[in-house]
């Protein structure tokens, strides 16, 4: 492809996936934001699921035809089990194992481009059918020369070969995603609480580290070395000679994909074990090593079996014996099974870091959980910077309170039995009130919500009865017994605290009754009256505006399908049109 051409595509590329989110922002506007306030609601709730279903269509074809970024995008969603509706995540499961394949001849060119050498000398054999094909990369089988294996101990080893012009192809996705993202900083109820061009930015860190192999291989070497001597964690290893920035060879590691609940049966293996193993080692991650793979898909986590000795117990059985103490987990039915499979991890590219203070925010955010306190959970959120501290958290505490009450320590199949109008009735109250909080979504947050949301959805997908609070409890625990130890500590802060501003209490005190005689303090509001006037009048005028676009826009978006109720919707629209456009000239003539 020459160089104009390939612009070409690129600008085609950009332009399809910008056409392809404002016409379901707009779709998503309409019928969720503009048809309720007009008393509509059952219009959007009836066609809901038809909606959902057909994004997800669309979408899954957009993803499967671009690649790139646009697959990571939808592996997440497709992971949300816990959270998106059927209609999505069943559509979109797809995209897990759908990346079409690039033609092996561009893969050996290079393959052996970035290696030097033709592959015939780098590697004894290497096989054409690629093992997997994934939205950045593809991996080959292949064996180490006999010079090779003797140095590395390794000789069956798979070969990850970068996508050719991925690098590109990144360049426009996130120059896409950037232009989405100020998009969303004109929707104010997006821009208070989310810092979208921050987060664009995030992701594309995180997109240009993850197709640098080196950085790769080297964060593989330091998840190794954290789990050392866990043996519910296997890692492959890394072959340094034949890896370069867009080539990455390292061992063979393949084995039962976690989401095979048949395979995972057929090997003695219960998947809802798999669930509780996984979500300890995502907790172990977070808390004790602080360095996280954030990108826990099926495809990028292998469930390998450990046989059996001779003695009749499991292999590794005596090492578990510990797990339980470093991962928190306590002593659980069923946990001596564990030593009959290890999880395996692979695909290092997308990691993050959890620095201390937010490592301590979600160590206090746990502990309120699994202990059901409302209070401490609001003062979390707040110490993450989820919820600024300039809150009003009595109703959010009281909320909470009611919450922890019917349905704390519930799992997803208890949750499933409970009457769908309770759920609604929450759902009602608890969306009233969150909206009208200061909420946020910090930096620096991306890529820990992703690990903890595939997390989540592995797990519910593996066990349907997987119960999140008993994965937490133990964790819990162990926290608590941590903090114990700096208590007297923090007490002893505290009350210093304390006494330094009750000592210097009277004095202020006094200078402000003094200010007060003296005749000092003062206060006008006569000014502030008439600004408050003139922008009352400047809102009407623009909500005004706002409703005449909203009610032409959607009286054309609903001709085709109900064209009495479209017509009707554009001919109302003038009159906000006529009071946002002459109501100004009426103030000023008084």
């Amino acid at each position: 492809m020459t160089d104009a051409a390939a612009q070409g595509a690129h600008r085609a590329r950009y332009r399809r996936i910008l056409s392809f989110a404002g016409r379901e922002f707009l779709k998503i506007w309409w019928f969720e934001l503009v048809l309720p306030r007009f008393g509509m609601s059952g219009i959007a709730e009836r066609t809901r699921g038809q909606r959902m279903q057909h994004f997800a269509r669309r979408f899954h074809v957009l993803a499967v035809d671009l690649g790139g970024l646009m697959i990571k995008v939808g592996q997440f969603m497709s992971s949300r089990l816990d959270v998106l509706p059927p209609e999505i995540t069943k559509e979109l499961e797809g995209l897990q194992d759908e990346v079409p394949a690039v033609p092996t001849p561009k893969i050996r060119a290079l393959a052996e481009a970035e290696l030097g050498i033709p592959l015939e000398r780098a590697y004894a054999w290497f096989d054409e059918t690629p093992v997997a094909a994934a939205s950045l990369g593809q991996v080959h089988r292949a064996r180490l020369s006999a010079l090779d294996a003797a140095d590395t101990g390794l000789e069956e080893v798979v070969v990850k070969v970068q996508r050719p012009g991925i690098g590109d192809i990144v360049a426009v996705d996130l120059a896409a995603l950037r232009r989405v993202a100020r998009w969303l900083t004109r929707v104010r109820i997006v821009a208070d609480r989310v810092d979208a061009p921050a987060l664009v930015e995030e992701f594309a860190t995180t997109s240009l580290e993850e197709i640098d192999y080196l950085h790769e291989a080297a964060n593989a070497e330091r998840f190794r070395e954290n789990f050392a001597d866990d043996p519910r964690i296997d890692t492959p290893e890394i072959v340094w000679e034949r890896s370069t920035r867009r080539v990455l060879t390292l061992s063979d590691v393949t084995a039962i994909k976690i989401n095979d609940t048949h395979a995972l049966r057929a090997a003695g293996i219960d998947p809802a074990e798999v669930a509780a193993v996984f979500a300890e080692v995502m907790f172990d991650q977070v808390f004790t090593h602080r360095f996280v793979h954030a990108d826990p898909h099926p495809g990028n986590i292998f469930v390998t079996p450990v046989p059996s000795t001779s003695s009749g117990t499991q292999a590794g059985a005596g090492a578990q014996a510990g797990v339980g103490t470093q991962a928190g987990a306590g002593t659980r039915d069923g946990a001596g099974t564990q030593g009959r499979f290890r999880l395996t991890f692979i695909d290092f590219g997308m990691m993050a870091e959890v620095p201390d203070s937010l490592r301590d925010g979600l160590r206090t955010l746990l502990i309120a959980v699994a202990s059901r306190d409302s209070r401490s959970l609001v003062a979390a959120a707040q110490e993450i910077g989820v919820l600024l501290p300039s809150a009003d958290t009595a109703e959010l505490e009281r909320a909470l309170t009611a919450l922890f009450a019917r349905f704390g320590g519930m799992g997803f199949a208890e949750l499933s039995t409970v009457d769908p109008r309770e759920f609604r009735d929450f759902a009602e109250e608890f969306g009233d009130m969150v909206r009208s909080l200061p909420l946020q979504l910090p930096e620096n947050m991306l890529l820990l919500i992703r690990a903890v949301s595939l997390t989540s959805g592995m797990c519910s997908g593996l066990d349907p009865a997987f119960n999140v609070w008993d994965a937490a409890e133990p964790y819990a625990g162990r926290l608590l017994r941590d903090e114990s130890g700096n208590l007297v500590q923090e007490f002893a802060g505290q009350a210093m605290d304390t006494i330094t501003t009750t000592w210097r209490l009277p004095g202020r005190i006094d200078r402000i009754i003094t200010r007060i005689d003296d005749g000092n303090v003062s206060f006008d509001t006569s000014r502030l009256e008439r600004r408050l006037d003139r922008l009352e009048g400047i809102a009407r005028r623009i909500a005004s505006g706002v409703l005449f676009a909203a009610m032409l826009i959607g009286g054309a978006l609903l001709v085709p399908s109900l064209p009495p109720l479209g017509i009707t919707l554009i001919c109302v629209s003038v009159l906000p049109l006529l009071h946002s456009l002459f109501a100004g000239v009426r103030r000023r003539s008084r």
